[in-house]
């Protein structure tokens, strides 16, 4: 525990305290269509409330503390099905703790209206707060309350092993992410932080994690969650992943199993390391390839339900080849990108365990559509004929991306033109020619829009016609999704029920 004195003091500096990185999807995962780098300024509102644990015979409280914070990810927007639940009741650690940050924007330029925190040139940017652990209080968790309750999956048979990718994706459905959770990274979490995975988990906004919150996803109508990691938080030395990180993220996809949703796991932005691939190739392969090798050894034997992704958004370099000044570059660029993701390929299918035959998400360049569809780029060679494309759909970035004008654009508040809708279209039947039809599933890996400045109608309607068009075309879509965002994680449900009346309807 900390002293709350220094930490009051500490706090202070960090609210003062700007910090600008370069992220890829984290704190906000947006990527210009038209811009290889998007602003990114993020900013993430923690409050907590420490509330009494129901006890026959203690009576604990403990004061809320809240802070304020903004945020500029793409909003979280669940996806909603009247589904069945019972009342979820679960005993969590709270801690009080205030958060302030302020991140400043970096804007980047990328070639294609497919925006994204991951299209791949990515805004970063980085949340500065301060956790202070005040009281620790039992609390009894919100109760989702539904008809009836959720089944959890018995134990694989081995048809379900038998089953291939695009059956899997197809049972998937439609999808969320657990955004600015396991994949929130900084220096000033080392720094301000009480060196647990937890301060990491929390640091961009996030409440700590409990299976009622999964629970609620499942009962809103998600076939699957995508859970984005930086593994190099807490990393030891020679690029040792910690132990204790693992065991926090696998706490999350076992709820998940249980409620019976797939699990997407990836390598996320994780603090920009992988920026340096072009210029640092051989020890940034290294700490790939050692990565992957624990993170695959570490959940070896779980069942069919669990795919893992190559990467985010970060395959693919504007240091090497810049789409807007001709195609310098862009072979090179390109083949590092398939070296990296037949890489990720052979180290799972070499670690035993089910990875000789678990789905793999592979990571698209700069999971951009026509940079994905591009004849550059190839998938890469798998024994086991068990690989799926992921490419993330953010367009316009105007409307999906930014709230306010910046020098590359203005902000509109507004969408659903024929035209809009057409490109939308026009993108996901390219995908559909690239891949579907060659027997390639594909996962839009994270699709969304912020609801500040926007009106609501197109908000609505933008989410549910992405998520719509991409499902009709056999693909699955996953929402972005973040704390503040269209699901709360207090309450475990959606937030407007016209959005979930959507979503209803799109999965009926």
């Amino acid at each position: 525990m900390k002293r709350i004195l220094s930490i009051i003091c500490a706090a202070a500096l960090l609210l003062s305290f700007s910090a600008c990185e370069k992220k890829n999807t984290d704190n906000s995962e947006y990527h210009s269509a038209e811009a290889s780098s998007v602003t990114a300024a993020v900013a993430e509102t923690m409050s907590e409330t420490v509330t009494e644990t129901m006890s026959e015979t203690v009576t604990e409280t403990a004061a809320a503390v809240e802070t304020t914070a903004e945020e500029i990810t793409v909003p979280e927007t669940t996806v909603s099905e009247s589904a069945a639940e019972t009342a979820a009741q679960e005993t969590i650690e709270e801690t009080a703790s205030s958060t302030a940050a302020s991140a400043s924007e970096t804007a980047l330029t990328t070639t294609a209206v497919e925006t994204s925190a991951t299209s791949e040139t990515t805004a970063k940017a980085e949340t500065t707060a301060i956790q202070t652990t005040a009281a620790k209080t039992t609390v009894s968790e919100t109760p989702i309350s539904t008809e009836a309750e959720t089944t959890t999956k018995a134990k694989p048979s081995a048809s379900d092993w038998d089953m291939t990718t695009q059956e899997i994706v197809a049972d998937m459905g439609i999808g969320i992410n657990l955004g600015n959770t396991y994949e929130a990274c900084g220096d000033w979490i080392v720094q301000w932080g009480d060196g647990t995975p937890e301060s990491y988990e929390t640091a961009w906004g996030s409440p700590v994690i409990t299976k009622a919150m999964i629970k609620g996803y499942k009962v809103a109508g998600f076939g699957v969650l995508r859970i984005p990691v930086a593994w190099s938080n807490m990393m030891g030395e020679n690029y040792t992943v910690s132990k204790e990180y693992i065991e926090t993220v696998r706490e999350a996809v076992d709820w998940a199993l249980e409620c019976d949703l797939y699990v997407i796991m990836n390598l996320h932005w994780d603090n920009g390391w992988m920026e340096k691939f072009p210029t640092e190739t051989d020890e940034c392969m290294k700490r790939y390839t050692k990565i992957w090798e624990q993170v695959s050894a570490a959940f070896a034997d779980y069942d069919h339900r669990l795919v893992f992704e190559s990467q985010n958004e970060e395959l693919g370099w504007s240091s090497v080849w810049d789409p807007w000044k001709g195609a310098a570059g862009k072979s090179e660029s390109y083949a590092l990108v398939n070296k990296v993701n037949q890489t990720f390929v052979d180290v799972i299918r070499s670690s035993g365990g089910n990875n000789d035959k678990r789905h793999l998400l592979i990571s698209g360049y700069n999971t951009n559509i026509d940079h994905t569809c591009d004849s550059l780029f190839k998938m890469p060679d798998d024994p086991a004929g068990r690989c799926a494309i992921s490419v993330h759909y953010y367009a316009p970035a105007t409307f999906a991306i930014i709230t306010e004008d910046v020098d590359w654009g203005k902000s509109q508040r507004t969408w659903g033109t024929a035209s809009e809708k057409a490109y939308l279209a026009e993108q996901l039947d390219l995908m559909k020619k690239t891949f579907t039809d060659k027997g390639i599933p594909v996962i839009i890996g994270e699709y969304g829009c912020p609801t500040e400045n926007k009106d609501m109608d197109s908000v609505r309607l933008y989410l549910s016609t992405v998520c719509k068009e991409a499902y009709k075309r056999n693909m699955c879509p996953v929402l972005w999704s973040t704390p503040g965002g269209h699901y709360d994680r207090n309450t475990c449900k959606m937030i407007d029920p016209e959005l979930a009346e959507m979503y209803e309807k799109i999965i009926e």
